[in-house]
């Protein structure tokens, strides 16, 4: 059987003075699922990702996440490390003045040694075809670029499943057909936001809207 990696039970979010975002939703992640989200404007998408990392805390229900309830921050530090986030904004991201520094940064927070760091950052860089890219300065990169980079620094932490936030924005035609590519190449759990039909509809196996407060099965 499929490992449950995230379970979300009877989950209920609201922001103070807003309606509840969510009443009671949920969500579960298996391995090699791709899941596709879609979702107007402030449904929910982003806070989804939040709650599944431990950055925001639902009023109420469950989080179970690679067979652990988390509730408190310490329960979620392990929940990062087995999770690769890929933000909206490449620029909230990458924070190093080099690409070989913000790569190789995860490895290191690992406890991996600085060669072996190293070592992950090139092979990494190489398998997204940034070889040579170790010594260029991040912001001086092209948007695509940059967004390519940001993965690349998620996947050096080896994660076991992936959450992309509108992975495609910013990207040229030939920077996108890249990233499909690689995406497709990748053994792991991808749970994708994305507005972009095209894109999800040739990566996902099933996608959800997100509409008042719940999932629905498109």
């Amino acid at each position: 059987m499929a490992e449950a990696y995230f379970k979300l039970q009877n989950i209920s979010f609201s922001r103070p003075g807003f309606a509840p975002l969510f009443h009671e939703l949920n969500f579960e992640v298996y391995s090699h699922d791709t899941i596709g989200l879609v979702g107007g404007n402030g449904a929910g998408k982003t806070s989804l990702f939040h709650l599944m990392m431990g950055l925001l805390k639902p009023s109420s229900g469950e989080i179970i996440a690679f067979g652990k309830t988390c509730s408190s921050e310490g329960d979620f530090l392990d929940v990062r490390t087995q999770t690769g986030y890929l933000f909206q904004n490449s620029d909230d991201q990458l924070f190093c003045p080099t690409v070989e520094e913000d790569v190789s940064f995860g490895p290191l927070n690992l406890g991996f040694s600085h060669k072996k760091a190293i070592e992950i950052t090139t092979k990494v860089l190489s398998e997204l075809g940034l070889s040579g890219f170790e010594k260029r300065i991040t912001h001086h990169l092209s948007g695509g670029e940059k967004r390519l980079v940001a993965l690349a620094s998620v996947l050096a932490m080896e994660p076991k499943v992936l959450l992309l936030d509108e992975p495609t924005t910013g990207l040229d035609e030939p920077a996108y057909e890249r990233l499909i590519d690689i995406l497709k190449r990748l053994d792991i759990s991808k749970v994708i936001i994305s507005h972009d039909e095209r894109f999800l509809s040739t990566l996902t196996e099933t996608a959800y809207r997100l509409k008042a407060g719940q999932l629905h099965l498109l």
